[in-house]
């Protein structure tokens, strides 16, 4: 038909991804997929879903892009003004309310959750889950589409007091799983490390990742 709009502009926009963070003595650890899509058609390959809120706190987007990238620069412009008002670097937790705050008052308007993670000067690293009103501190934290698929795992393979390393492969693995399994999930994986020191960003591209089977 002439003039219809394309498949991607009319198609209902999926909430499919794949996002993740754990604490780990000294710090977190937050991973994402790079996938965003619209109907059936990949829109982004590439997005990172993983928004700083502070020096030391991020985010773990999933649900809408645009209405999850929303949240997130209200919370760090927020959290920036908060900053300067007290003289120091804002809490984790702090973010975290904000987040859920905003999520609860407009629920009905945004299709977003977000994953809360960083470290403080008070409680060191931190993962909240912010959820239609739920404010609930975990050690670690799955979401997204993907996750249905990687449950068991990160049940059998989490256990407390990880290092550094392991963390960050744990989240890795836990990423590469997912994004072969889930069609809303893939591309590349993006991860971000904060403790004391700061936060270190790094990405992995989709031929980096391990496999866990042979087609």
């Amino acid at each position: 038909m002439e003039g219809a709009a394309p498949g991607w502009q009319s198609g209902e926009v999926k909430t499919g991804t794949t996002i993740i963070a754990i604490e780990f003595d000294g710090g977190v650890v937050l991973g994402s997929d790079s996938r965003v899509s619209a109907g059936e058609t990949v829109v982004n390959r590439v997005m990172n879903k993983l928004s700083p809120l502070h020096d030391k706190i991020y985010c773990a987007l999933s649900g809408s892009a645009a209405d999850a990238q929303t949240i997130a620069e209200i919370v760090n412009y927020q959290l920036d003004v908060h900053s300067m008002e007290i003289g120091e670097e804002p809490l984790v937790r702090a973010a975290a309310s904000l987040v859920k705050n905003i999520s609860y008052k407009y629920k009905e308007e945004l299709s977003a959750h977000l994953i809360v993670a960083g470290w403080d000067r008070r409680a060191g690293g931190q993962v909240y889950v912010t959820l239609d009103g739920l404010l609930a501190r975990q050690p670690f934290a799955v979401g997204g589409s993907g996750s249905f698929y990687v449950y068991g795992f990160v049940d059998a393979e989490f256990r407390r007091g990880m290092s550094r390393e392991e963390s960050q492969r744990f989240v890795v693995n836990t990423l590469s799983l997912a994004m072969a399994r889930d069609g809303s999930s893939g591309g590349v994986a993006y991860l971000v490390t904060i403790d004391a020191h700061g936060a270190e960003e790094q990405c992995i591209l989709g031929n980096e990742l391990p496999t866990f089977f042979t087609q």
